[in-house]
């Protein structure tokens, strides 16, 4: 009868284990995998936190670009607005005809692998990568920017902090799918709150009462930048749509729910598009009422600080965020409102990049079961997340913010070139998807699929079209690093997938794989005739090979007369050969020895049986083993060798081995605990 196997959780009484267990807590069960299952009060939060908290910084992106022309521009907002929202609208809907028909998680990728073939798929894989990194750096270097902006004290120390938030999000995440989304879903809910209760207020404030709502900046005059200040033409269209543009972060991250419907609890596909629905609602009316209340309010916001005319210290003093204008013009600049705002605001922006911690790992484990990342993706780690996935993501982040000084300005322009990417492929993937169902109905199921393919239409080419306004108007401004990454990311996975597949077709068995070897020639390596030494050649003898030789390397005469008479005195039944080195090297000497053997007899096999003695602790392996490490690295690569380790426990590894036996914890067998049989 087969038993389970059952790991004992480690004791936190092993310090080696003793850190993994404070960050991470105890392992998880394969068999609790349905357990971290999520309701959709809980999916909200963790896959819409990077939308809803783009309401944060997606104003400002579009009061950045027209306060480069000076502030006759600013009239342009609203209209932006309306049309981000508008799009917001359309993708929102695409996605949910999405989550439908691909409900197993690859999102945008699985689309484009089974509409539009490999290299689509790809092109979309290394798009949503890249863009899961930005989401990362953008989220947490914004979140940096609104603690700045109630802190400015803290403001030489941004790049410590927003790495540090990072090593914090990926710990969390690490902790589990379901104890990061509890721990995530209050400040998600409070930001959501705040910014609602805020425009509420705000507007209000503005219409129905005689209070003031003037923003710190209002008073401001802005000096146009040169190459702006005689916009007509096609410079001016070009203008707007670069603004255009830049209010389109306010779609990042939609696209995440899509690619994490295993997640949810069933029925999956409905519950997915639930919250996309929610997720769209909640955004447009966060994102049109901050919009509506920087106008409102007179908010001045620009690239370059010092064009802002009355705004004091502009070289040393960070301006404030857009949100920190519009709380402080609502609420007052320093009433609880304010602070409430910018602690949610800040907390949220940081936690918004738990969408790509969420999405980069699941989307890293379909590609690595597909062959086209490392297998090592695809493993669940103790707490059944894709633990090698989310310090990958981490790792990336880090390079970014610390590449890019934690600059939300300079990131931004990285950021959404991969977002409309996927989205572009992958709506006009889905209108392949329903042509090729359509055949297969009639009726009122084929009307439904009419319908989804037209919404997937009217998504991809409006996405198309943004695509490459984005393209036209971000290239020069830092987008070129992202457009030059995806390529090179399509090739790494190319270059993965094939080598998996030509490892693949070479482990398939052959008609000789059964073939016996003519005969079978063990040789033992032997430095000192010791205990390591005597073990190996009586196993050596137990296997009863063909031929057995004992092989020394002559690196110093007197040593190895000594070993010579050793050998006599012991009476070892075994020849001992002397290999010269004339140069003192060992490793060469012994692989030449065991080529000749295999050049003379091609099928006969070559066991190479090598001492090795364990010591009780790492460190101590740096004085032993090296030569054995180094000879064992080589032979690996011979053909019809075989290398076989043979170990000599010393008293330390002894020791050390009770003391870490499984069931018995330091302090047990003194209260008379013992897992030993009666």
């Amino acid at each position: 009868m087969q038993r389970p196997y059952d790991r004992r959780v480690p004791s936190l009484s092993d310090l080696g284990q003793l850190p993994k267990r404070l960050v991470l807590g105890r392992p998880v069960r394969s068999d609790k995998a349905g357990e971290s299952l999520l309701p959709k009060r809980l999916a909200l939060p963790i896959f819409a936190s990077d939308p809803l908290s783009s309401v944060a910084y997606a104003t400002q992106e579009i009061l950045i670009v027209l306060t480069l022309a000076g502030s006759a521009f600013l009239f342009l907002a609203p209209w932006l607005a309306v049309a981000v929202v508008l799009l917001l609208v359309v993708v929102v809907l695409s996605y949910r005809q999405v989550v439908h028909a691909y409900p197993s998680g690859g999102g945008d990728y699985e689309v484009a692998a089974k509409n539009h073939g490999r290299f689509a798929s790809l092109v979309v894989a290394s798009a949503l990568l890249t863009d899961y990194v930005m989401t990362v750096a953008v989220s947490v270097a914004s979140g940096t920017d609104n603690i700045i902006s109630a802190f400015p004290g803290l403001a030489q120390h941004r790049v410590v902090i927003a790495v540090g938030l990072v090593a914090f999000l990926a710990a969390a995440n690490l902790r589990g799918v379901r104890e990061s989304g509890k721990s995530f879903a209050v400040p998600t809910y409070l930001f959501v709150a705040g910014i609602l209760v805020m425009v509420v207020t705000g507007l209000i404030k503005y219409f129905f009462t005689d209070a003031s709502l003037v923003a710190e900046s209002a008073s401001y005059t802005i000096t146009p930048e040169p190459e702006y200040s005689n916009l007509a033409g096609l410079a001016l269209i070009f203008f707007v749509l670069r603004a255009f543009a830049s209010g389109c972060t306010a779609l990042t991250g939609v696209e995440a729910i899509a690619n994490g419907v295993p997640a949810f609890r069933p029925p999956k596909s409905k519950n997915a598009a639930t919250t996309l629905a929610l997720m769209g609602g909640i955004a447009a009316a966060m994102f049109a009422g901050v919009t509506a209340l920087a106008l409102f309010s007179g908010v001045k916001y620009a690239e370059f600080p010092c064009d802002l005319e009355g705004f004091a210290n502009c070289e040393t003093q960070p301006q404030l965020t857009v949100i920190a204008q519009v709380s402080g013009a609502v609420f007052g600049s320093d009433g609880i409102g304010f602070y409430y705002i910018q602690a949610a605001t800040a907390l949220v922006l940081i936690l918004a990049a738990n969408t790509a911690f969420n999405g980069f790992p699941l989307l890293g484990s379909v590609l690595a079961q597909d062959r086209f990342m490392p297998k090592q993706l695809h493993t669940r780690g103790d707490k059944l997340v894709y633990s090698n996935g989310i310090l990958l993501l981490s790792g990336f982040a880090v390079v970014m913010l610390v590449a890019f000084q934690a600059d939300s300005t300079r990131l931004i322009q990285l950021y959404i070139v991969g977002v409309f990417t996927s989205f572009t492929i992958g709506q006009w993937g889905m209108v392949r998807h329903w042509k090729r169902e359509m055949k297969l109905v009639e009726g009122v199921e084929r009307a439904r699929m009419r319908r989804s393919q037209v919404i997937n239409a009217l998504g991809g080419s409006i996405t198309t079209i943004v695509l490459i306004i984005i393209v036209l108007t971000k290239f020069t401004r830092g987008a070129w690093i992202v457009i030059v990454a995806m390529p090179f990311i399509y090739l790494l996975m190319r270059q993965i997938n094939r080598h998996y597949t030509q490892v693949a077709e070479q482990l398939v068995p052959s008609g000789d794989s059964r073939t016996l070897p003519s005969k079978v020639h063990a040789v033992v390596l032997v430095s000192k005739v010791h205990k390591p030494t005597l073990r190996a050649l009586a196993f050596a003898r137990a296997t009863r090979p063909d031929q057995l030789t004992a092989l020394t390397v002559n690196v110093d005469d007197a040593d190895t007369r000594a070993l010579q008479a050793d050998w006599d005195r012991y009476d070892i039944p075994v020849p001992l050969t002397v290999l010269e080195s004339p140069y003192r090297e060992i490793t060469r000497p012994v692989l030449d020895f065991v080529k000749d053997i295999r050049r003379d007899s091609p099928r006969e096999l070559v066991v190479v049986f090598v001492p090795q003695y364990v010591v009780g602790h790492w460190f101590e392996n740096v004085l032993h083993n090296q030569s054995a490490l180094r000879l064992r690295a080589r032979l690996q690569f011979q053909p019809g060798v075989m290398i076989t380790t043979v170990p000599w426990q010393l008293e330390g590894s002894r020791d050390r081995e009770d003391a870490m036996r499984p069931g018995v914890a330091p302090g047990d067998l003194r209260r008379g605990i013992t897992t030993d049989p009666p």
